[in-house]
């Protein structure tokens, strides 16, 4: 069953998707990702359209992702939008920004069920953001708006 999930969870962050196509994710994605092994750094971006400190993040990882190409970096945008305002406010606004990154819904219906999952002393505030480097046993969270500069200096600190 674990492998089994290992596999379906990376098909389902290398897949190619459409700007329209937002997968839902709950909190096994999350298990997952910070139990990683591999090689990937994983930049998991926490952020919702009507949040305008994440709004305003959002241009740092559309330029993080056309500079660093490298496969062995995954930038995955995980939305807390209302799940009623998926096709009205989140594919509109992918689209209308040019984001390239791994788009994903958060599905599960009470965020205390998973916040702790991704940092013990998360708030629950977003932005947010968390580092996974498996291989060598890298995580690190930020709470808060990340410049441009700022996910270049993590990056490079970890690479």
């Amino acid at each position: 069953m674990k492998k089994l999930l290992s596999i379906s969870l990376l098909l389902f962050v290398f897949g190619k998707l459409s700007a329209q196509e937002i997968p839902f994710v709950n909190s096994s994605h999350i298990k997952t990702w910070k139990a990683s092994t591999s090689d990937t750094l994983y930049v998991i971006n926490f952020w919702a359209t009507w949040c305008k400190p994440c709004v305003e993040e959002i241009p740092a990882f559309v330029k993080l992702s056309m500079n660093f190409t490298d496969p062995k970096i995954k930038i995955i945008l995980v939305s807390n939008d209302f799940k009623k305002h998926i096709q009205t406010h989140l594919v509109p606004f992918v689209k209308a920004n040019h984001i390239a990154s791994q788009v994903v819904f958060m599905d599960e219906p009470n965020p205390n069920d998973w916040i702790e999952l991704v940092d013990p002393n998360w708030s629950g505030a977003i932005p947010a953001t968390l580092f996974i480097k498996g291989n060598i046993g890298f995580s690190e969270f930020h709470e808060g708006i990340l410049s441009y500069n700022d996910l270049v200096a993590i990056l490079n600190k970890i690479k």
